[in-house]
């Protein structure tokens, strides 16, 4: 232990503390001054000769008494900066002067205070020291007092209230230190609060644009298809260009009223929104035509898949998938066939869209959430990233990449590539190229079925 850190207390005082000590050293020379007056006179012990036998002498306080008074109080005006340096000046001057004057006792009041601080500012075990200091100089110490029964008295009053400073500046103590953890926890649990509720704002920001995304990417390449069609047939066939304009307009229109509903839901807050959702299934005929309007031949095998028995929120991002898989397709594959597979079997619900075209030039592997995603080469899309969260948050099974890896993806994976390509056109599918997205997400009800059975 450093006796340089125990003797000087480096805490930081504003005068507002400087203000507080002085305070306490003028309330404590006063509380001394009119102990020493009552004492001095006859209004404690009013009998003279009871008075004479215990050796209390009516006599007058002098300047030299309050003089003694003041040295052991006015130290306490630096207490909390020095305060070992206080207790012991505070102490020693007590001891020493408090039998120079005949017939006159002392407050103890300085001493106590300065001990009260050390068990406040410093540890426990100073504490314990400074206590044991003090009731050893109490006990030996000289009395002003010829009396033993006085004697007795005086110093039993005194060590009682020293040992009650020194209690009450260590219980004073821990009120601060477990009012102060208290705090820190109240304001540790606010900032986890907060920074939940930022996880959670972060989580839906996300979500939003990722369905925006979609809606946007998914439309817009809907209107390029049929403006470079309407562009195309203005001169030759009139009428044609006609019906592709009325396309892009009704396509326009569909984009704007999702986005439109997104919106909506966010302004009207915790008000109950009407709130449509998304897409569903029950729409795929509206992925079929944007992909057949590119110009490309689809096959689509939904025999074993029923909607009804499958979740909502399930079947939406099958539906979410899909779309930004036909997205891809159109933008970048170059592909002229794509088999569309919607299967609900013993794993869940599970999609299958594979298409013959060139896949992603310069692809690079990155990991997420474990398994092995394509990245396009320029490194901006973010589409298969999209489509692997929404299938994380609903705990299924997700594959991106070349048809030849889904073999070797998980087995409910690689058993609905093994029946897609058993039950394919084999003309359309052929080809080493090509591009295949497989996913299945469990069902939670079956889940439990199977569960139950088993049992």
């Amino acid at each position: 232990m450093n006796i340089a850190n125990v003797l000087y207390n480096k805490r930081e005082m504003t005068v507002r503390d400087w203000a507080i000590d002085v305070t306490v050293a003028a309330v404590a020379f006063s509380f001394g001054c009119i102990q020493l007056m009552v004492t001095a006179s006859s209004i404690v012990v009013p009998d003279l000769a009871f008075r004479q036998y215990l050796g209390m002498i009516n006599v007058v306080p002098t300047t030299a008494a309050f003089i003694a008074l003041a040295l052991t109080c006015v130290p306490l005006i630096v207490r909390r900066k020095l305060p070992w340096l206080v207790f012991l000046w505070c102490f020693g001057a007590y001891l020493v002067l408090q039998t120079k004057n005949a017939g006159l006792s002392l407050s103890i009041i300085g001493p106590a205070v300065a001990l009260f601080t050390i068990a406040v500012e410093q540890g426990r075990i100073q504490t314990l020291v400074a206590a044991l200091i003090a009731v050893v100089g109490l006990m030996f110490a000289d009395t002003p007092f010829g009396s033993p029964s006085l004697i007795f008295f005086t110093r039993f009053q005194n060590t009682t209230l020293m040992i009650a400073a020194a209690i009450a500046g260590y219980a004073y103590k821990t009120h601060n230190a477990y009012v102060h953890e208290t705090e820190e926890r109240a304001r540790e649990a606010e900032r986890t609060r907060e920074e939940e509720a930022a996880r959670r704002v972060e989580e839906e920001r996300v979500r939003i644009a990722r369905e925006v995304h979609d809606i946007t990417a998914h439309s817009l390449s809907a209107v390029s298809i049929q403006a470079a069609a309407a562009e195309r047939l203005l001169d030759k066939n009139p009428e044609a260009a006609r019906q592709a304009l009325a396309t892009v307009r009704s396509t326009s229109k569909s984009a704007l009223e999702d986005i439109r509903s997104m919106i909506g839901v966010l302004r009207q807050g915790d008000e109950n929104p009407e709130m449509l959702p998304t897409g569903s299934t029950e729409r795929l005929q509206d992925v079929i035509s944007f992909l057949e309007s590119a110009g490309v031949v689809v096959e689509l095998d939904t025999t074993h898949y029923d909607r009804a028995c499958v979740p909502a929120h399930v079947d939406m991002a099958l539906f979410g998938i899909l779309r930004e898989a036909a997205t891809n397709i159109v933008r970048h594959s170059r592909a002229d066939f794509v088999l569309v597979r919607l299967v609900q079997n013993a794993h869940g619900a599970c999609l299958l869209v594979q298409d013959n075209g060139q896949g992603y030039r310069g692809q690079s592997q990155v990991m997420r959430s474990g398994v092995a995603l394509p990245q396009s080469a320029d490194g901006q899309g973010h589409g298969i990233s999209g489509m692997a969260e929404r299938v994380g948050v609903l705990d299924g099974a997700f594959y991106a990449g070349a048809p030849q890896g889904l073999a070797n993806a998980t087995h409910e994976l690689a058993l609905l590539g093994a029946d897609a390509a058993a039950g394919a056109n084999a003309a359309g599918a052929a080809g080493a190229g090509g591009f295949v997205v497989a996913v299945c997400i469990p069902i939670p009800d079956q889940t439990r079925t199977k569960e139950s059975s088993h049992e």
